[in-house]
């Protein structure tokens, strides 16, 4: 089972992980990711291309979902204006075993971070940015294909 959800309301992990527990399972990993006031960020406000965003997500999750022989994926990610603290994404896999549970959440989240099409701006008191990629987010995401 293959699960992606791009959304404005806030993400409810209960129900997020009681989802991906499926039948045969031996693990479950999840990454929640929140929204950092790095810099004095007051709002993070994402952006993205429906039908675009999605697709990508997907085509990530059933990559995974073969590599790892995985039982279930669910990728949340939220868009809209955030306040740090709260919920921007959740991922979460499913498998027989823990290594690859483990080992293809830390994937996902690293591919996401470079393949999905979100775009992100910063407001501060100073005002507003658009984010730019780190280096440090395609060396890791570098490392799982």
């Amino acid at each position: 089972m293959i699960r992606v959800v791009v959304q404005r309301e806030p993400i409810d992990v209960a129900v997020a992980l009681a989802e991906i527990e499926a039948d045969g399972a031996g693990a479950v990993a999840s990454f929640t990711g929140l929204v950092r006031a790095d810099d004095g960020v007051s709002i993070l406000d994402l952006e993205h291309y429906p039908g675009m965003t999605e697709a990508a997500l997907t085509a990530l999750a059933q990559g995974a979902a073969v590599r790892w022989e995985l039982l279930a994926v669910t990728i949340v990610h939220r868009v809209g204006p955030m306040a740090p603290g709260e919920r921007v994404v959740f991922v979460a896999t499913s498998a027989r075993h823990r290594a690859a549970a483990l080992e293809s959440c830390a994937s996902l989240i690293d591919r996401l971070k470079t393949e999905a099409p979100f775009w992100k701006r910063e407001v501060t008191a100073e005002g507003s940015r658009w984010v730019e990629a780190r280096g440090g987010d395609e060396d890791a995401a570098a490392r799982w294909r």
